[in-house]
């Protein structure tokens, strides 16, 4: 009879180990984190060498407040659209992700390029100019309105980058419009994935930037 219990005992535990191991085995895997990206270090467009800290003073200083876009772009998703399928669908990547929003990337590329040529302000830095001086610097103001990898086929791909600029001019008697347009650019993705579409997106934006600060130094150079 003890024999016989202790049989039953070793069975017992010998199932229960088994069913341990089959829950175990049932268990979720750890998620897998999300790849972050950004543009890279550069470089930037037209900046092969350094710029001369002089040179920074050929235009007057200017103005650039904080990039505005919908609050679809302003995240850190990385997004895509497939044309083949419904191209006003905008779809995010689940395991890739903006190391910081596009619009502070965005930000980052034209106020390096700017500053190759001017004195760039955030807007705080105005207003202290203002005060001394009594006057307001230009303003360039920009709307994020298109962000995202195009799906044209399964393996086919471009970044596609669309922003708004408008150069603004502020006085006492308020603000003047002294210009507004919208720039876009397209970029083919190395690969139809997350890693291909940053490319390309990086690209688009260096030429949109290019765009801006052409059109923004020919305003600040012709007679107001």
């Amino acid at each position: 009879m003890k024999m016989h219990l202790q049989t039953i005992s070793l069975a017992a535990v010998a199932a229960l180990a088994t069913c341990l191991l089959a829950s175990c085995g049932a268990l979720p895997e750890r998620p897998q984190r999300a790849t972050l990206y950004d543009f890279g270090a550069g470089p930037l467009p037209g900046s092969a060498a350094a710029t001369p800290a002089a040179a920074n003073t050929q235009l007057p200083p200017i103005l650039l407040p904080h990039i505005d876009a919908p609050a679809r772009l302003d995240g850190a998703q990385i997004l895509y659209r497939l044309a083949y399928s419904d191209p006003n669908e905008l779809r995010p990547y689940s395991l890739a992700r903006w190391s910081v929003p596009p619009t502070r990337l965005l930000e980052q590329r034209l106020r390096e390029t700017l500053a190759q040529r001017r004195v760039v302000l955030g807007a705080e830095e105005g207003t202290n100019i203002a005060r001394v001086q009594g006057k307001v610097p230009n303003s360039l103001r920009l709307t994020l309105e298109e962000f995202s990898q195009y799906f044209e086929s399964a393996g086919s791909s471009t970044g596609m980058v669309r922003v708004r600029a408008t150069l603004m001019n502020t006085t006492g008697a308020g603000d003047r419009v002294l210009g507004q347009r919208t720039f876009s650019a397209q970029a083919p993705a190395p690969t139809a994935d997350a890693a291909g579409g940053v490319k390309a997106l990086a690209v688009a934006s260096d030429a949109v930037v290019a765009q801006v600060v052409q059109w923004a130094d020919q305003l600040q150079q012709s007679p107001q």
